[in-house]
Order: C-alpha cells, then sequence, then structure tokens
C-alpha cells in the first residue's frame, strides 16, 4: 500500500476538546423548548453539520419547526457555543495531540484540517494551533456534509497528496466513512465499539506515534 504522505485532522473531540461545549449548547436549547437532551443523544450529533444537528435535535424532541425558525435556533445555539470557546487556549488541546503534529512535520508528513466546524480558525488560534497546518478546510469551504467525503478531498487537494496517501483522524462514525468513501485510510480516536469501521482504532493521539502509525499501515 501507499506510504504515509498526509494526515487529515478533524477537529472536535480529537485535536481539542469541544464537543462537551457542542453538547452543553445544545442541551440548553433543547430545555428551552421543553425536552431532555442526553450525553447518549449527543453522539449522533458528532461529526455532523449544525443544520443536521439541529434536525436530529428536534426529532429526538418531536417537534416539527419551518426552516425560518430552524435557522433562528441554529444561530442561536452557535451564538452560546461561540461564547464557551471565545475563552479556549492551549489546556484544552487533547493529551497528545501537539506531539503527533509536530512529529508529522519532523517527518515531512503534510497535515490538513477536515473539520464540519464554521468556528475551526477561532478555536486553532485561540490554543495555538493554527501553525502546524499546512491547510485548513472547515464549514467554511464545503457545501456537503460528513459522511461526504467532500472535506478530506478538498484537504487532499489543498497539500498536493492523492487519498491513497492519506490518513484521516475522526472520532465520529461519520468522518470514517467519509475517509472510506474519500479512499483513505482512517485511525479511530476512541472506542472501537463505535468506530469499528476504521482501519485503526486508539483512544486518544497519545497512545500513538507516527513511526508506529507507518508501520500498522505499511500493509494496509
Amino acid at each position: 500500500m501507499s506510504e504515509i504522505k498526509a494526515c487529515l485532522f478533524d477537529l472536535d473531540g480529537v485535536l481539542v476538546d469541544t464537543a462537551r461545549y457542542h453538547y452543553i449548547a445544545w442541551r440548553e436549547l433543547a430545555e428551552e423548548l421543553g425536552f431532555v437532551f442526553t450525553e447518549h443523544d449527543n453522539e449522533r450529533l458528532k461529526g455532523v453539520s449544525r443544520a443536521a444537528s439541529l434536525n436530529i435535535l428536534l426529532e429526538i424532541g418531536g417537534i416539527v419547526l419551518d426552516e425560518d425558525e430552524k435557522a433562528r435556533l441554529a444561530e442561536q445555539k452557535n451564538n452560546r457555543y461561540v461564547e464557551y470557546i471565545a475563552k479556549m487556549d492551549s489546556s484544552e488541546i487533547l493529551p497528545g495531540a501537539l506531539d503527533f503534529l509536530k512529529a508529522c512535520r519532523e517527518h515531512g508528513i503534510k497535515v490538513a484540517l477536515g473539520s464540519a466546524s464554521k468556528n475551526a480558525m477561532t478555536i486553532l488560534n485561540n490554543t495555538g494551533l493554527t501553525p502546524y497546518f499546512d491547510a485548513i478546510i472547515d464549514g467554511t469551504h464545503t457545501s456537503a456534509a460528513k459522511p461526504d467525503p467532500e472535506v478530506f478531498l478538498l484537504g487532499a487537494q489543498a497539500v498536493g497528496i492523492p487519498p491513497e496517501e492519506c490518513v484521516v483522524f475522526e472520532d465520529a462514525e461519520a468522518g470514517i466513512l467519509a475517509a472510506t468513501r474519500a479512499g483513505m485510510r482512517s485511525v479511530g480516536i476512541g472506542s472501537p465499539e463505535t468506530l469499528g469501521a476504521a482501519n485503526l482504532v486508539v483512544p486518544s493521539l497519545q497512545q500513538i506515534s507516527v513511526t508506529a502509525l507507518q508501520e500498522s499501515f505499511a500493509s494496509v
């Protein structure tokens, strides 16, 4: 199999701990709408666009709204989320993430972001991660949400590496499926129970090195 020449990373839950802020903002919105939104429910929203996430939330609450009201609620949720992430700093980079990004650069591997978040630049700038990326593809650059492969294909194109030489790092089933559809290999960050479709699953980037990654995928 082709050697690894680019690593493409999801943001929330892979590099930084923003997933909890999404959950808190969605939970507060659900409370206003009169129903309970649990952490278990929130699993369905991982790696999903804001509009699609709202639709799932409303489905859980058994609520039907027109498009104008949906747009208003999506903006309200995002405003709350932005208030939370505006206070982020480098302490919220997940264990092992910064070291892994540095190691990629030391090994001459291109690094790209592939995130559905439209707030990615705020998060990257606040945590100091921006300089470690050769390309940043976020929700402002894409028209289709994961599991559509668009975000990863754009990332590969931006760093000039063919899909078969890219590895995607994801914490969501939708993201792993997007990687597969893009013709890329994948590393699931989290639980094998939910990320079993990935080529490799590790609890966090702290549990894998670039050398180990290359060795794992030497025959994949």
